[in-house]
């Protein structure tokens, strides 16, 4: 097996530019001792991010607000009432999963 250095040299370069800024503020974050403000506030990034991600996937599509016969809409509001029911997110990923399947196999 060839070993090309300039794609080898890409991967390792791509690796460190994945890791680095996942590492260096958590270690810097675990020495400091955060305000309670900033420990609340720091609590809804991750639902916020989650939120943002999400929201452009059910809302867009081809560069498009779509509201009206969108079926990952659709889905989405099904899945977002499974989740707020059973607060389970087993339960959440397999009925958002069923849903999506089942209304894609009967709406395209």
């Amino acid at each position: 097996m060839e070993v090309r250095w300039h794609i080898l040299l890409v991967i390792i370069g791509a690796s460190l530019v994945t890791f680095l800024p996942r590492v260096i503020p958590l270690m810097v974050l675990s020495r400091i001792p955060l305000p309670d403000w900033a420990l609340q506030w720091l609590k809804h990034v991750p639902i916020a991010v989650m939120a943002a991600l999400v929201g452009q996937e059910l809302f867009v599509s081809d560069g498009k607000l779509l509201l009206l016969k969108n079926v990952d809409l659709a889905a989405g509001l099904f899945t977002f009432i499974i989740a707020i029911k059973t607060r389970s997110l087993l339960w959440t990923v397999l009925a958002g999963t069923a849903c999506a399947m089942v209304l894609r196999m009967v709406f395209h």
